[in-house]
């Protein structure tokens, strides 16, 4: 039987991350609090935004930014979005 968690992004009971998606505890946070279908969108997100930012990930005022953009995007605040991006929706 598959693990659910009630997802803060969706706001209902969906199947859970198997493990933290990352180490300490942020990880354990997000893994009791985030869908797996939230974090997926999240990675996808993420990606965008390093690339079209263009992120030094070795910078550590880059990673923060990130995590802080995180945090919006889970808790469906104000999250930065991809300039000149059109979504298909």
């Amino acid at each position: 039987m598959t693990k659910t968690v009630f997802c803060k992004k969706y706001k209902e009971e969906l199947p859970s991350l198997e493990i933290p998606p990352m180490p300490g505890e942020l990880g354990i946070e997000l893994q009791k609090t985030v869908s797996a279908k939230a974090w997926e969108e999240w990675k996808s997100h993420q990606v965008t935004l390093i690339n079209e930012k263009m992120l030094d990930m070795s910078d550590q005022k880059n990673r923060k930014w990130l995590i802080e953009q995180m945090h919006l995007f889970f808790n469906n605040a104000d999250y930065a979005k991809a300039e000149g991006f059109k979504s298909l929706d």
